[in-house]
């Protein structure tokens, strides 16, 4: 068995729903070698999160911030936690509701997903740098 990783440090991107699978898969050129195994995309942070979901329609993307934001919204009166404003607090949650890792099978040396499916970041800040991303992938 093969084993790889790598840790990457993804631009700026404003708050919204990113696909971001073209920069994972050149971030982890090893994943040629794999014939069968997985990629695991974990993010170190708590106010940004992961998931897979729609490529095509960038509507898919706006309409998963539009809901989200209604599920968790900024200012609510009781929160405590508001030390980086409006939405710290809310960015949280939402990172822990969309989670911070996602796992995909890897299939003669490409992701093995659905043709309308893509890896989203997920940035609930208003004001995010950089996100952090460690990518490892296994198998034979």
């Amino acid at each position: 068995m093969k084993l790889f990783q790598n840790e990457i440090t993804l631009p700026s991107y404003q708050r919204g729903f990113h696909i971001i699978t073209d920069v994972i898969v050149k971030s982890i050129p090893e994943i040629k070698q794999i014939q069968t195994g997985f990629l695991q995309v974990f993010i170190k942070h708590t106010s940004a999160s992961l998931t897979i979901n729609e490529n095509a329609d960038p509507t898919v993307r706006d309409d998963f911030e539009s809901h989200i934001n209604i599920m968790v919204p900024e200012n609510a009166p009781y929160y405590k936690h508001d030390y980086e404003g409006a939405d710290d607090m809310p960015a949280h949650i939402k990172a822990s509701l969309m989670g911070a890792s996602v796992q995909i099978p890897v299939t003669n040396g490409k992701l093995n997903v659905g043709i309308w499916q893509g890896i989203y970041l997920c940035e609930h800040r208003n004001y995010a740098s950089g996100r952090n991303i460690v990518l490892t992938l296994w198998g034979n």
